[in-house]
């Protein structure tokens, strides 16, 4: 059984955000979280058991699977969990219809006898190999050696996506579920509020939050406000979000296992009720067939959840994407196919650099003329190696950056420790053994402190759901 999930999230490379999808893309990891709480639920009302029944959508894509598929190891289930940014209907508000797209994917494996539950998240920006896929018309999407993980849905669907996850997986996945916007408000609703923790003021005019430091019931619009919310907290990137709505998730699960909502049978059926309207799952995945797992599952404590990142790193080509982190993520994917413990990678052996071991170009991404020059006055005067100061050329960063060449990752840590708000990213231009220092608009000069440790290669553990909310508001 899995026992202990010790993978680590980890620092996001800086960049400039992906351009398009400023905010809904993130409201995925929100709305799938009633599919989390559904099938850990008991149906037994008849009449109830009905009208649930035929407020899901289900998607036949049988004959899009085809039959080269990944073996069923153990009676283990896994079910890819979709967030859709739909938006016709009851979500036109949220912007004009150009189809359907999905930037969220949690991959939700549930040990059987309610063992453990641990939902593996995948980033949209993922590099990837997309295999050929059908769509539902019967055309075919030809193959692509390596693409953006979330294009499989928007070419082909949840049968492309899971296509896709099985190909570099190995694990066969069970069943999908799909949640809308407005399903995710729904539930937020139905539970009375989830509880959500900010380490400072958020005044975000782009998702409309407004709320102080500390401790929070949000609902409905405030809720989503919360989980689209990109510039007011964290440091805007992808993965630093998915940290913080994998704790909105684990916040879900804990307020529906622990406020009487699965036992109380009005609670339950209001809930549901509210979960299921806005739910599409393959034609296999009856209530009748949730209902079995939601026997196998019953009693599951929040504690038992837990929700991880893949292992992953820097894409050296753009560092705007990711690149999943081997051998760690094969390891990973190899105990959940099989249903075993899951063992944390190595650490990374803190080194200690002198600054005169790093060699260091500084380059004025801005428009403000002579900062390159101040910044590697700065620089010297710590002791670094500075062999070139002058402008960039090509696109202007969003912020201040750290890019590294072949073979200086561990120089581009060490600078990275005196530079605020920056996190070393493979410099596709940046010569090999050398870092660069990329002033952004932000750039306001070095920390006062001089520390040079490089960090570990993992910056904070997996989100368990009985976690305290304010438990880390990194």
């Amino acid at each position: 059984m899995i026992s202990d999930y010790d993978y680590l999230d980890q620092d996001y490379p800086s960049g400039p955000p992906p351009k398009r999808g400023i905010w809904w893309r993130v409201i995925g990891w929100a709305s799938i979280a009633m599919a989390v709480v559904l099938v850990g639920t008991s149906l037994t009302a008849y009449a109830a058991y009905r009208k649930l029944e035929g407020n899901i959508k289900h998607e036949d894509v049988t004959a899009q699977l085809g039959k080269k598929r990944p073996p069923k190891l153990n009676n283990a289930l896994n079910v890819l969990l979709i967030g859709s940014d739909q938006r016709n209907g009851a979500n036109a508000k949220y912007g004009r219809d150009v189809g359907e797209r999905s930037d969220t994917m949690i991959l939700l494996h549930l040990s059987p006898g309610g063992k453990k539950a641990i939902g593996i998240s995948f980033p949209r920006d993922s590099m990837v190999p997309i295999p050929a896929c059908k769509t539902s018309s019967g055309r075919t999407i030809p193959a692509q050696s390596v693409a953006m993980i979330n294009s499989s849905f928007n070419n082909g669907g949840a049968a492309c996506t899971i296509r896709t996850l099985e190909a570099l997986t190995k694990i066969r996945i069970d069943h999908f579920v799909k949640v809308d916007f407005s399903g995710f408000k729904r539930v937020v609703d139905a539970l009375g509020g989830v509880e959500i923790c900010l380490p400072r003021r958020v005044a975000d005019k782009s998702s409309k939050l407004y709320l102080s430091a500390g401790r929070h019931i949000v609902k409905g619009e405030q809720a989503l406000a919360y989980v689209r919310t990109r510039h007011g907290l964290g440091d805007g990137s992808d993965t630093d979000r998915i940290k913080r709505q994998q704790k909105f998730l684990g916040a879900v699960v804990k307020k529906a296992t622990s406020n009487g909502t699965l036992t109380n049978p009005s609670k339950l059926l209001s809930f549901l009720d509210a979960a299921t309207k806005s739910v599409t799952t393959d034609k296999d995945f009856s209530l009748d067939e949730m209902k079995k797992v939601a026997g196998s599952v019953q009693g599951m404590s929040a504690g038992k959840v837990q929700f991880i990142t893949v292992p992953w790193g820097a894409y050296a080509p753009d560092p705007n994407r990711i690149a999943w982190k081997q051998p760690d993520a094969d390891n990973l994917f190899a105990a959940i196919r099989n249903d075993n413990q899951v063992q944390a990678p190595a650490k990374v052996k803190k080194v200690k650099l002198q600054p005169a071991q790093v060699t260091v170009r500084v380059l004025n991404g801005t428009a403000t003329p002579g900062l390159a020059g101040r910044a590697g006055e700065q620089l010297k005067a710590r002791g670094y190696q500075v062999v070139k100061v002058g402008t960039l050329t090509g696109a202007k960063p969003a912020k201040t950056e750290v890019r590294y060449g072949t073979g200086a990752d561990q120089q581009a840590a060490a600078l990275a420790q005196v530079v605020p708000n920056a996190k070393p990213v493979a410099g596709q231009d940046t010569p090999a053994g050398s870092v660069d220092l990329v002033l952004g608009p932000d750039w306001e000069g070095l920390k006062t402190s001089q520390s040079t440790d490089i960090p570990s290669s993992s910056a904070a553990g997996a989100v368990n759901a009985a976690a305290d909310v304010c438990s880390d508001k990194s």
